[in-house]
């Protein structure tokens, strides 16, 4: 029989358990079209080199004068390093730390910058200031196995990212503190 602390310890060196970026998704909601939503489309730009898609409004809000269909916001996946080092310094503009309520059961996580000057990016007084989420999704090599046209299976309960192997992986990558939530 194998003792307990040595198979938890072949477990973290399975390169398969080795949890990764799959993407970054930015988004800029402006809550209106026109001049505005392509200024904030230019700030995304900015950041990611990246062309943004316009987010339509999926239900009429008369007190907002928003209608359904209409484009009110601008968002964008980054993947790769580049989506890490965007991640990076989205985390130093809220100083590594993150609310608990910030995880999902699912092992994503999400946040959200009120000024998007503070990533680095100049101040342009014809653009404005613009705040962003940004949220992260996580997974394991062999995720595709679910998204994939043929042959496509299910990802067993142990391959699944939880919330709390997210908040391990934020606090061991970036040296985060997460903010338990008050009883």
């Amino acid at each position: 029989m194998i003792p307990e602390s040595k198979t938890k310890a072949k477990k973290s060196e399975n390169p398969m358990r080795q949890l990764r970026i799959e993407k970054l998704v930015i988004n800029i909601c402006v809550g209106e079209s026109g001049d505005k939503l392509i200024r904030a489309g230019k700030v995304l730009d900015q950041l990611t080199d990246q062309k943004g898609v316009h987010g339509k409004a999926r239900l009429t809000v008369r007190t907002f004068n928003i209608r359904r269909n209409e484009e009110i916001s601008v968002y964008t996946t980054v993947r790769g390093k580049k989506a890490r080092d965007i991640l990076e310094t989205a985390l130093k503009v809220k100083e590594f730390e993150l609310k608990e309520g910030n995880f999902s059961e699912t092992g994503c996580f999400g946040f959200g910058i009120e000024e998007h000057i503070d990533l680095g990016i100049k101040y342009d007084p014809q653009i404005g200031i613009y705040g962003m989420d940004i949220y992260c999704q996580l997974t394991r090599p062999g995720y595709r196995v679910c998204r994939r046209k043929q042959q496509n299976g299910r990802i067993g309960t142990n391959h699944r990212v939880t919330k709390e192997q997210a908040i391990k992986w934020f606090q061991d990558e970036f040296d985060g503190v997460v903010i338990k939530k008050k009883e």
